[in-house]
């Protein structure tokens, strides 16, 4: 049996993961203020925000060590059985959740969930790497990357709806939890092995793949390209510059995704009747975000430009589109015009977010990619948890104008690593 286009739903079947992944973990800040009033019933407002942002520390920080490990574990036992051993272990640290009633179990299933959650990212970044050519990365990776803004859209009003039809936020961390065994079925029966070894996929779209993935055609990711030790890995600039890009930019989608349903019921009194309503709106900016950048990448790559050119415009703009918006959001009026901005924000991060995902395998080769995306996730990661430490602090009172001010900074910072940096956007070499 072959199939037609198989790396298109080896693709859809990622961003769907990447769907179940953003409705696990949005269930904790949608249900927050109800699981506050049954187990912190004595604290007060921010006393309960410094409880929640706690726990999501610990969650990042299990993110970003997750991410540095599942980089390897991809390397190691490949794309398939990867995201298996991720999705699954994931589902049952959502389910587990159920059974938490205080800080440190809270903090305990928000770990597992963490480190488990972070293997959607390298091994995106590492399927993406395997199944598409240089050309059609960027659209790929902006597909993949949609799957995080549906999750969005989706995972508040369906969590929303399920506070108020059961009342029970125990029932709904294991209804979510379901999403992801279910999803493991259509995963195993399809994705056999790479390309150049998948019994399924046809000989005209294995000789596509595999040729467009050549070194001479702008690609790195080749078997026989360059694929340094890890020492030499982060000897390179453009390391760095992939990293420093990461950790500037990933704070900014954190911010959001941590904080809106907290933000809203704050500034606005919002309840899950009202997130049903406004929650979801930012997302769809991230979602048609997620499409504009990769599609302008690809069209430019189609036209001629370089991947350097190409890459460097799609974040230039995406950064650009943010850095005036998060200055608005300081003061925005009411909860419409907030949640208009926050879309607008989110549609500029998903904008730059994939072109800056698709490096590791711009500069470098096979197992190195892998690599590279573990290391830039864990910074990322990490800068966003610094960032969420200090939330509580700076937004004492419901105001939240620091964080914005802040947000616009790591804007700037994200567009120096890129162009400071990484340099002439191609693959690299060994050093003589």
């Amino acid at each position: 049996m072959k199939i037609k286009g198989l790396r298109w739903w080896v693709i859809a079947l990622i961003g769907i993961a990447t769907v179940i992944n953003y409705i696990d973990r949005q269930s904790l800040s949608v249900l927050w203020p109800q699981i506050a009033d049954d187990l912190f019933p004595d604290k007060t407002i921010d006393q309960r925000k410094e409880i929640y942002a706690n726990i999501t520390i610990i969650f990042m920080f299990s993110y970003a060590f997750g991410q540095a490990i599942f980089g390897k574990i991809f390397d190691w036992i490949g794309t398939r059985i990867g995201f298996a051993l991720s999705i699954g272990v994931w589902s049952i640290a959502t389910a587990l959740h159920a059974l938490a009633s205080s800080f440190l179990s809270f903090s305990v299933f928000r770990a597992i969930l963490g480190v488990s959650e972070a293997g959607n990212w390298p091994g995106a970044a590492k399927g993406n790497a395997e199944w598409f050519p240089t050309k059609e990365r960027a659209f790929a990776q902006g597909l993949f990357n949609s799957g995080a803004a549906i999750g969005g859209i989706v995972s508040i009003p369906i969590i929303s709806g399920l506070a108020i039809a059961l009342e029970s936020w125990q029932a709904i961390f294991v209804i979510v939890a379901l999403l992801g065994f279910v999803w493991l079925i259509p995963w195993l029966a399809l994705v056999k092995g790479p390309p150049k070894k998948h019994p399924w996929i046809t000989d005209e779209e294995k000789v596509y793949i595999l040729s467009g993935q050549k070194a001479g055609e702008g690609s790195s990711s080749a078997d026989d390209g360059y694929n340094p030790s890890t020492g030499q890995l982060l000897g390179h600039k453009q390391s760095w510059g992939v990293i420093i890009a990461s950790a500037a930019i990933d704070p900014i989608w954190w911010l959001f995704i941590s904080w809106i349903p907290i933000y809203l019921f704050e500034v606005f009194q919002m309840d899950v009747k009202g997130l049903l309503i406004y929650g979801w709106v930012p997302y769809v900016g991230a979602m048609l975000g997620a499409w504009f950048g990769g599609l302008l990448a690809q069209n430019r790559l189609k036209a001629g430009w370089s991947v350097d050119k190409s890459r460097k415009l799609v974040i230039t703009i995406g950064c650009l589109i943010m850095l005036p918006s998060l200055l608005a959001l300081a003061s925005p009026g009411g909860p419409t015009t907030a949640v208009l901005i926050m879309a607008t924000i989110l549609f500029g991060f998903q904008t730059a977010i994939g072109n800056i995902q698709t490096l590791p395998s711009d500069f470098f080769s096979g197992k190195t990619v892998g690599t590279l995306a573990g290391f830039a996730g864990m910074a990322a990661k990490l800068a966003a948890a610094g960032l969420t430490f200090f939330v509580p602090w700076l937004t004492r009172g419901g105001n939240y104008q620091p964080v914005f001010f802040i947000g616009s900074a790591l804007a700037l910072m994200a567009l120096a690593g890129v162009w400071g940096l990484c340099g002439k956007i191609r693959p690299l070499q060994a050093s003589a």
